[in-house]
């Protein structure tokens, strides 16, 4: 299973293309698809990107607790699934962007990848930036979600 970490800034081309990031392309394993799927990110104005497997082990998650005959399920999964696209690596390591989504995420021209473990944040450079943490702000957040009890034993890890 992939982890990325790491980020790295790029360029989108007038076209829509992205050049994905060689590190992460080393992170991946040697059998890994080049197919890949993005989306808009619930949270954020950003895009991100999910390798096919992983993709897989969303849609199980979320099958798992989605009853597709109750309305605010249903309405859950289309807007989870709004403007999703497959995409694929080129001989270039590119990946073709819908412009719908480029939009959406405020993405220009240049962009930041951010690794963030099993999937791929995609943003606009100056949203990116714009979002970064003071250190003791992350420090007070790092504690208030770590700093208890930490579930399933993770400190036995």
């Amino acid at each position: 299973m992939e982890s990325f970490v790491g980020d790295y800034t790029g360029k989108v081309d007038v076209k829509g293309r992205i050049t994905f990031p060689s590190a992460f392309k080393k992170q991946m394993p040697d059998d890994s698809s080049t197919s890949f799927v993005i989306k808009k990110d619930i949270f954020e104005k950003c895009l991100i990107l999910f390798t096919a497997d992983e993709w897989e082990r969303q849609n199980k998650i979320i099958r798992a607790g989605i009853n597709p005959y109750n309305k605010e399920h249903t309405k859950f999964l289309r807007e989870f699934y709004r403007g999703t696209a497959e995409v694929t690596l080129d001989t270039n390591n590119r990946l073709l962007v819908p412009a719908r989504l480029l939009e959406y995420a405020q993405i220009e021209s240049e962009i930041y990848f951010s690794g963030q473990d099993r999937k791929i944040e995609i943003w606009a450079k100056n949203s990116y930036e714009s979002k970064e943490e003071s250190a003791e702000d992350f420090a007070e957040l790092a504690e208030k979600i770590l700093g208890g009890n930490l579930p399933g034993g993770l400190l036995n890890l």
